[in-house]
């Protein structure tokens, strides 16, 4: 069944939206859920929240890409139950370390509000990842997305994790330098 269909699922409120979701999605958002939170318990909890907060979502929007509609949903409902699970401890999880590398390339959720709008902060990101090479977007989106560790891109893309490192570390100082270029004060 293809995007379009599953998402006439959801506004003619027909039960099997969810198993068609499921079915088509199912696996793509375990595997971000499973990357942010390290448990398969949370990740499915997460992963059945996902479908539920699309239930009530559409309609009113109807999302013109149901993959990243749902990758944002999950990725959004795994990193609050993240900062849940690790508020009274800390883990050696990959999120505070993604996080924070990327510190130094994007403003400050305070300062943002005084210099641009999200929506522009988001087409600059955009235009950004566009001009990467393939394999360099790719690393990017894993790491600073997807929250995956050095070691699992340096496996799955056959590279050396030093390698892996000195990609994220040039693609980071480009995304600080096109940030400025695009008058975003970081």
């Amino acid at each position: 069944m293809d995007d379009q269909q599953i998402i006439e699922l959801y506004w003619a409120r027909a039960e099997n939206a969810i198993a068609e979701t499921a079915d088509k999605y199912g696996s793509y958002c375990r595997s971000i859920a499973v990357h942010i939170l390290r448990d398969e318990r949370d990740s499915e909890e997460c992963v059945n929240d996902t479908y539920w907060k699309a239930w009530n979502t559409m309609p009113p929007q109807r999302p013109s890409h149901l993959a990243v509609f749902l990758g944002k949903i999950t990725r959004n409902l795994s990193l609050d139950r993240w900062r849940s699970n690790t508020a009274q401890k800390r883990g050696g999880s990959q999120v505070p370390l993604a996080l924070e590398e990327l510190r130094d390339c994007v403003p400050h959720p305070a300062s943002t509000e005084q210099v641009i709008d999200d929506m522009a902060l988001a087409d600059a990101l955009n235009r950004f990842l566009a001009g990467l090479k393939p394999e360099a977007r790719k690393l990017f989106l894993g790491r600073y997305w997807y929250l995956r560790s050095i070691r699992e891109l340096a496996g799955d893309f056959g590279l050396r994790e030093s390698k892996v490192k000195m990609s994220l570390l040039r693609s980071r100082e480009k995304l600080k330098a096109h940030l400025e270029q695009e008058g975003i004060n970081l």
